[in-house]
C-alpha cells in the first residue's frame, strides 16, 4: 500500500521534473535566438565588427547572461557553423540513400548541386561564416571537420558510380569535386536570376567532364 508521504514525494518529483523541463525549454530557446542573432548581426556588421556586446544587446539580455551560454564570439561562431556541418551532413546522407548506380552522370550531379546548394543558401552570412572558419585559429578545426566529411562522403559516391580508382585517387577527385563546388556555391548565393543558373550551369559542365572522363578509364 502506498502513503500518503509516498505519494506527496512523487508529486514534488513531478513538479521538480516539469520545471527543470521548462527551464531546459527556454534555455534551449535562448540559445537559438543567440545563434540566430549572431547570424544577423554577422550579416550585416561583419566578423570584425562583432561583439558579445552588440549580440547581448539585440538579444535583450547583459553581457554576463550571455556568457551564461557562451563565453566569446567565436564560441557562438562555432556553434553555428557545427550546426551548418550538421546540415551539410544530412544533405551528404541523402545522397547515399539514391540510386547511384543507375542514375545517369548528368542528372546525378545536377541533383547532388542542387542538394548542396540549398544548404548554403538556408545559412545566413555563409560567406562571411566560411572566411571565419578558416581564418580564426578557434574555428579552424570546423573548416578540417567540412572538408574530411565532404570527402569521405564523395569518394565512396565516386566509388558506386563507377570509378574503380584506389581510395587516394577517389578522395583527390572528392576533394577538387569539393573545392569546385563549394568556391561555386559561395558565388551563387551573392548571385540572382539567370546569372546564377548560368555558373551553376558552368560548375556543373565543369564536374561532369571531370567524373566523365575518369569513368570511362
Amino acid at each position: 500500500m502506498v502513503s500518503k508521504r509516498q505519494v506527496v514525494a512523487r508529486q514534488q518529483s513531478q513538479e521538480l521534473e516539469a520545471r527543470s523541463s521548462q527551464v531546459q525549454g527556454r534555455a534551449k530557446q535562448r540559445n537559438q535566438q543567440i545563434l540566430d542573432v549572431t547570424n544577423t548581426l554577422l550579416e550585416q556588421v561583419g566578423l570584425d565588427d562583432l561583439s558579445t556586446a552588440l549580440i547581448a544587446k539585440e538579444v535583450g539580455i547583459s553581457v554576463g547572461a550571455l556568457y551564461h551560454y557562451y563565453p566569446n564570439k567565436y564560441a557562438i561562431l562555432y556553434a553555428i557553423g557545427k550546426q551548418w556541418l550538421d546540415e551539410i551532413e544530412r544533405a551528404l546522407l541523402d545522397m547515399v540513400q539514391w540510386d547511384i548506380e543507375s542514375t545517369p552522370l548528368e542528372i546525378l550531379v545536377d541533383a547532388m548541386l542542387a542538394r548542396n546548394l540549398k544548404v548554403y543558401q538556408r545559412q545566413r552570412a555563409v560567406l562571411a561564416l566560411v572566411q571565419a572558419m578558416f581564418s580564426v585559429p578557434e574555428l579552424r578545426e570546423l573548416d578540417q571537420q567540412h572538408d574530411a566529411m565532404v570527402i569521405s562522403y564523395m569518394a565512396e559516391l565516386f566509388k558506386r558510380m563507377g570509378i574503380k580508382r584506389r581510395i587516394n585517387e577517389r578522395e583527390r577527385l572528392a576533394r577538387l569535386y569539393l573545392e569546385c563546388s563549394h568556391a561555386a556555391f559561395l558565388v551563387v548565393v551573392n548571385q540572382k536570376g539567370e546569372r546564377a543558373k548560368r555558373t551553376l550551369a558552368d560548375t556543373k559542365l565543369m564536374l561532369c567532364a571531370l567524373l566523365k572522363a575518369h569513368l570511362s578509364e
